[in-house]
Parts: C-alpha cells; sequence; structure tokens
C-alpha cells in the first residue's frame, strides 16, 4: 500500500518540513536534459503565438473561402483547444508507453504537422492541420512536464518547474517577434519554424535517459516518489482522483485570471485611445517581464506552493482591480504587471502542488489531466471575458467583476490555509489498495 501523502503544510516551519528532499542532480548531462526539456516545453508556445502576426495576411489570401472570418482566428486558437481536451489522454500513454518514447515520436510528428500549411492549399485542411499540432502539443507539454518530475525531487523540481514558466514567457515575446519578422515574406514562411523540432528529436532520443521508479525509503515514504521497489510486488491501487481534482478546478479558474491580461491587453489600451502598435508591444512586454519576475520569486523563496496561492490570486485580483480603476494608460499598464507577477507566482505553485499529489506511475496521467485543465482555462480565457463584458457593458468593467472572483478565491485558499495551521491535525490522503 503506498505510503499517505503529507497534509499540506502552511506555516513557515511545517512547510519546510514538508519539502521533498533535496537530491541534488547536477553535471553536464543534467544541464543538456534541461535545457533539451526546456526546449520541448516551449515548442507548444510556438504553436500558440507564431502565426499570430500573419493573420491578417492569411485571411486576405483565403478572402474568398465562406467563413473565412471565424476560421482563420480559428488556425490560432484551435491548438489550444486540441491541447486542453487530449492532455489528460496523452498523460495516459505516457504512463502505459512510456515518457521518452512517446515524446521523440510526438516531436517528429509536432514538425510534419506543424509545417503542413507550407504546401496546403485550402484553408479548412490549413485548420485541420492546427488541430493535429494539438494532439502533438498535448503529447509533448505533457511527457516534458513529466521527466522534470521524473528526474527531479525536492526544491529542484520546483526550481525547474519554475523554470518551464519562465521559459515559456520569455520564448512567447522571442516567437511573436519571429513570427511578424518571418511574416513580412508571406503568411506561410512563419510555419517553417516548426521544422526546429526535427533537431530536437533525435538529441532528445540520444541524450534524455530511460527515467526509472526510485526506491522509496522505508518510514519516510514521499508522495514524488514510488510506492515500491523492483523486489517487492506492485499493488494495485486507485488513481488519485479526490486530490487531484481540486487542484484542476483551480487551475481552470487560475489560467483565466493568468491569460485575461495578456490576451485583453491591446483591446484595453485601445479603448484608452492608444493605437500605436509601438506602444502596445512596449506595454505588452513589461508586463509579459513581470511573469518571469514571479516565476523567479517563487523559485528563489522556498515556500510551499500552497502558502503562495493566497498571494498569488490577491495579486491578480488587485490587477485587475487598477486596470479597472486606471485614468490612464500608464496607471492601466501598472496593474496588468501586478496582475502578471501575480500568474507568475500562480502558475508554478499550482504545477508543483499537482506533482506533489502523484507517484512514478501516476505522473504521467496526473500531468495530463493538469495540463488538460490550464489550457482548458487558456481557451476559455476569452470566451468568459466576452460574457462578462456583454453583461457589465465593457471590457473594464468585466476586468472588475475577475477582480472580485480574484480576490474571493484569495480570500477562499486563506482560509483553507489558515484552518490547516489552527485547526485540528488534518487527515492524510491517502490511496489505498483496491
Amino acid at each position: 500500500m503506498p505510503a499517505p501523502v503529507p497534509p499540506l503544510p502552511s506555516p513557515p516551519s511545517e512547510a519546510v518540513a514538508d519539502t521533498p528532499p533535496e537530491q541534488t542532480v547536477s553535471g553536464p548531462g543534467h544541464r543538456l536534459r534541461l535545457t533539451l526539456l526546456m526546449a520541448g516545453a516551449c515548442l507548444p508556445i510556438l504553436g500558440a503565438v507564431l502565426i499570430a502576426p500573419v493573420l491578417p495576411q492569411m485571411q486576405d489570401h483565403f478572402a474568398d473561402v465562406p467563413g473565412v472570418d471565424a476560421l482563420v482566428p480559428m488556425a490560432l486558437t484551435i491548438p489550444a483547444l486540441s491541447l486542453a481536451l487530449l492532455a489528460p489522454f496523452a498523460g495516459v500513454l505516457v504512463d502505459r508507453v512510456g515518457r521518452k518514447r512517446l515524446l521523440v515520436v510526438a516531436t517528429v510528428v509536432y514538425a510534419i504537422l506543424g509545417t503542413a500549411p507550407l504546401w496546403l492549399d485550402s484553408l479548412v485542411a490549413v485548420v485541420a492541420s492546427r488541430a493535429l499540432v494539438g494532439v502533438a502539443e498535448a503529447a509533448i507539454m505533457t511527457c516534458c512536464t513529466t521527466l522534470l518530475g521524473d528526474y527531479y525531487s525536492g526544491r529542484q523540481r520546483d526550481r525547474y518547474l519554475a523554470m518551464q514558466t519562465m521559459c515559456a514567457a520569455i520564448s512567447a515575446t522571442a516567437f511573436f517577434v519571429l513570427g511578424g519578422a518571418a511574416g513580412s515574406a508571406g503568411w506561410r514562411m512563419p510555419f517553417w519554424a516548426y521544422a526546429v523540432s526535427l533537431l530536437l528529436a533525435p538529441a532528445m532520443a540520444a541524450f534524455l535517459p530511460q527515467p526509472q521508479p526510485k526506491p522509496q525509503p522505508q518510514g519516510n515514504a514521499r508522495a514524488d516518489q514510488p510506492s515500491s521497489t523492483a523486489s517487492e510486488p506492485r499493488v494495485k491501487r486507485p488513481f488519485p482522483w479526490r486530490p487531484l481534482a481540486g487542484t484542476c478546478a483551480l487551475t481552470v479558474f487560475g489560467a483565466v485570471l493568468f491569460y485575461t491580461v495578456q490576451v485583453e491587453m491591446a483591446f484595453l489600451l485601445d479603448d484608452m485611445g492608444v493605437t500605436a502598435s509601438g506602444l502596445i508591444g512596449l506595454a505588452s512586454a513589461v508586463s509579459s517581464a513581470a511573469i518571469v519576475i514571479g516565476a523567479v520569486v517563487f523559485a528563489k523563496a522556498g515556500r510551499a506552493p500552497q502558502a503562495w496561492l493566497p498571494t498569488a490570486f490577491g495579486l491578480c485580483a488587485l490587477g485587475f482591480a487598477v486596470i479597472w480603476l486606471a485614468p490612464d494608460p500608464l496607471v492601466l499598464t501598472l496593474g496588468a504587471v501586478i496582475n502578471c507577477f501575480g500568474g507568475g507566482v500562480m502558475l508554478p505553485s499550482l504545477l508543483t502542488l499537482a506533482m506533489s499529489k502523484l507517484e512514478f506511475a501516476d505522473r504521467g496521467r496526473g500531468t495530463g489531466l493538469w495540463t488538460g485543465s490550464f489550457f482548458l482555462g487558456q481557451f476559455l480565457c476569452p470566451l468568459v471575458a466576452l460574457a462578462l463584458t456583454s453583461a457589465v457593458g465593457s471590457l473594464a468593467n468585466a476586468l472588475g467583476m475577475l477582480a472580485l472572483a480574484g480576490a474571493v478565491g484569495a480570500a477562499a485558499l486563506g482560509l483553507a490555509a489558515r484552518r490547516r495551521g489552527t485547526g485540528a491535525a488534518p487527515e492524510p490522503i491517502r490511496q489505498t489498495a483496491g
């Protein structure tokens, strides 16, 4: 029977005690595999932003196609929907087929499907290829995150999960610039960037070691280690649905708060009369930098992720409130920075909290569920903003409603943390044999 997962810590002293034991991995091989995993985790970001600058050119090229106004934006957003729906199934494959094998195959498929619009002449076929790109992205993102959990433990693992957030934020800006530059040569040109994964696939096959379950110390079992050694019989146990469900639900909500400002920033500034693309790009870059800073703070502070969550949600809510009440673009940008800083803390907090509930045999499925939850929130984000705008009359007022929702979430998380710290000894989460 697997050991119970320890109760979530609240006071700083408990956070230190409940942190997984540090087993530092170092050396040239470690740096190479970390680089490969970070590069792989950036590939879904490539799909999300690379073609954004060329959407108007695509719309002009396919102007005679019925429904072009809906189909062209779908070419940008449909990979995220595919990723959200299929990441849980990718997680099942990760646990059954193997992390490394699936990652290498998915990376090759990603290159083939990603470059397909270079020779496709049908807009419907282009959109279909983009949906299939999302399938490959689901496998790549799930595998890379799962392997980080397999290779590393303790604070080192937490730091690298936070680094994944930083790399995603930085790469989003870089890919947007790359897409805009390549788009000057035609709307098809940015799709050549997908071929870079053909360089990653053989390197992953050659240099990523096959992860192996680590023996669990007797009397000091952890959730991030397997429950049995090779000499012990396998014990069938249920997947930890209950402890993971709450984290996944919170992740959907958190992803909406995380992405709203990034998606709506240009429209908010336009409503204030800022139409210069250079100024809009500068404001977006400054707010994106705050995501990186938030992730760095999470990695360096050494606090347990559940101790960060009330603060992270509170900062997101505060940023929304500042934007809602902003009298000018400068204050609006300040609110965006506050919101994105909170998002930079929130994302690695939610991810490390989910990983702490998973053992080796469950890590692929659990990571797939978490990834699907996060990208579902990303897909829902503009729909939520649109619905709230229709209900309250303006986009700024819609962000005011999100400020209220974020504040309620922060208060609920704070009360839960307080109960854990001052109440009776909490029940450990147990996974009993079926």
